[in-house]
């Protein structure tokens, strides 16, 4: 009886363990976990490209970039993430200080994507390029007017100016850019003399100010390209007809080129599925990936000789900042603070 009773005991003792056990499954590798701030309409259709030719089948959640990255700080080591795919190198940035991204090592993606446009310690690789340009209105202003980020601070330009307020990251990367270029001092005199040239407070998003200056109330804005695009190309004709009346202009191409930024990926700290993870972001970085961005998201390619599509070919070819992206993270904070003392609300 006693037997029985030791015996018995241990099967539930064994029980237990095992139910406290994560069970494993067959098909484990072949699955990856993505959080992404893409919206799906803008991702899936390369996942499913992704699954038809590896057999890995993805795990998609899609938010906003910031509620993204506070999501993967509070799941901590329970987070089934396997890779993050965010928007602008600061946010990455911000990525790899929470502590919520690891390094890898990939030759397929230091081969393809340039050393600038990618993580110094490969946290996280750029996999399509925005620029963030001057659009100006056609029947108002004369390209021969424009020349630079920094001549838009100029007493000429006095009331000329539509662009986003200061929390918007794409501005604070722009600044960071500047201060690596130009250093803090300068930068922060520039953006003094810029805020005196709005035509109205910041307000909107990069659509508004493309929209403001259609309208009128601006004669210029600084916009990410692809939301242009997007406006000519999409099925509201009130933004279309009022992309229409805007033209892109390439400022500081007689310098250090004209801002660019990427959205990029890198694997999560805890994945579970890392070889997968890595599989996956090496897709996205393929030229037939990085070709049907440009078509459809309206992004150049980072990756070189892939051709972009007809709309943004027909922006022209330009010069574009070769600062390590990096650095736009680096210097965000100090941005930030600049922009604030100039009063950029």
């Amino acid at each position: 009886m006693l037997f029985q009773r030791f015996t018995l005991g241990l099967l539930l003792a064994s029980s237990l363990l095992l139910t406290s056990i994560p069970a494993v499954h067959a098909d484990d590798d072949k699955l990856v976990h993505l959080y992404s701030a893409r919206k799906e309409a803008l991702i899936k259709p390369v996942l499913d490209q992704f699954t038809e030719q590896t057999g890995i089948k993805v795990k998609l959640i899609t938010s906003k970039a910031d509620a993204l990255l506070k999501r993967l700080q509070t799941e901590g080591r329970n987070s089934p993430a396997d890779v993050l795919l965010t928007t602008d190198a600061g946010r990455l940035h911000r990525a790899r200080e929470a502590g919520v991204l690891q390094p890898i090592e990939s030759e397929v993606l230091n081969n393809a994507i340039p050393a600038n446009y990618r993580d110094v310690d490969g946290y996280w690789y750029g996999l399509s390029l925005r620029a963030r340009p001057i659009v100006y209105a056609k029947n108002r202003v004369r390209p021969q007017q424009l020349s630079t980020y920094e001549a838009l601070a100029e007493s000429a330009m006095k009331g000329w100016v539509c662009i986003r307020s200061s929390n918007n990251i794409y501005n604070q990367s722009l600044v960071a850019s500047m201060i690596s270029s130009r250093g803090e001092a300068a930068t922060e005199a520039w953006a003094t003399d810029f805020v005196k040239n709005f035509a109205r407070p910041p307000r909107g998003g990069d659509r508004d100010q493309i929209k403001a200056v259609a309208a009128g109330q601006c004669d210029v804005a600084v916009v990410n390209t692809y939301y242009l695009g997007v406006m000519l190309s999409g099925g509201k004709a009130d933004e279309r007809a009022a992309g229409e009346k805007v033209a892109v202009f390439w400022p500081n191409q007689n310098g250090r080129g004209t801002h660019v930024n990427v959205s990029g990926a890198g694997v999560t700290a805890h994945a579970r599925h890392r070889d997968n993870a890595i599989k996956l972001i090496e897709f996205l970085a393929t030229p037939q990936v990085q070709s049907w961005y440009a078509r459809v998201n309206h992004e150049y390619p980072v990756v070189e000789g892939v051709e972009s599509s007809e709309l943004l070919n027909g922006w022209g070819e330009f010069k574009a900042d070769t600062v390590n992206l990096t650095e736009l993270g680096r210097l965000n904070a100090d941005a930030l603070r600049l922009m604030d003392r100039a009063g950029w609300r």
